[in-house]
């Protein structure tokens, strides 16, 4: 016979709900902590430095279109033999930014500006519009949705940058540059720096402007 008494029923069943209990505030990762916060009275304290001038650049080109994009980014990581309820994350993300299109004039030598003698008419050489680096825009950028699994939620719980968006933005930068490659972006660059370089020149005399692209 075995000695001692039973374990009461209650005691079998408050063990087995603080065992629910971990296991669900693994998975939320402490939703409560929020509110725990808010009855201390947590406040936050921006204790920055003041941002330092490391250098000044020289600009030179002239900055004569820009496009506003936006994209949705749906970023899906898997694991190959685990399902993903347990390893797997998604993100759904919308990205917007802005690309700008200038003309370089710093390049212009003497050979690329013409001048007749009375002034009347000019002719002046450019390179081709270009591109400038996307700029995604926080203010209008946001993820609609974050689906992980209970593994990468109890990773973010231990990491020091939990629920990172840095893979979709990059992801959103690289299509938002796409698009606007593929966009006629740099041709109303040119065509925008050309009416202004008309009306300029013609406001100081000059009757006939001319202004071509390329080599």
């Amino acid at each position: 016979m075995r000695s001692g008494k039973a374990v009461p029923w209650w005691v079998k069943a408050a063990g087995g709900a603080a065992l629910v209990v971990v296991l669900l505030l693994a998975g939320l990762r402490f939703s409560l902590l929020p509110s725990l916060e808010d009855v201390l009275g947590e406040e936050t304290h921006d204790r920055s430095g003041p941002a330092l001038l490391e250098s000044i650049q020289d600009i030179s080109r002239y900055e004569a279109a820009t496009g506003n994009f936006q994209v949705v980014v749906d970023l899906e990581k898997d694991t190959k033999y685990l399902p993903d309820a347990l390893r797997g994350t998604r993100t759904l993300y919308v990205g917007a930014g802005t690309v700008d299109a200038y003309v370089d004039m710093g390049t212009l030598d003497k050979e690329d500006v013409t001048v007749d003698k009375d002034r009347t008419s000019a002719t002046i050489r450019l390179p081709h519009a270009a591109l400038g680096r996307p700029a995604l825009d926080p203010e209008r950028s946001y993820a609609v949705s974050k689906q992980r699994g209970l593994l990468d939620r109890l990773g973010d719980f231990f990491s020091d940058n939990p629920g990172s968006e840095q893979a979709v933005q990059r992801l959103a930068v690289q299509h938002i540059e796409t698009a606007a490659r593929s966009s006629r972006l740099t041709a109303q660059a040119e065509q925008n720096t050309t009416r202004m370089l008309q009306g300029l020149l013609r406001s100081l005399g000059f009757k006939e402007v001319r202004i071509s692209y390329g080599g």
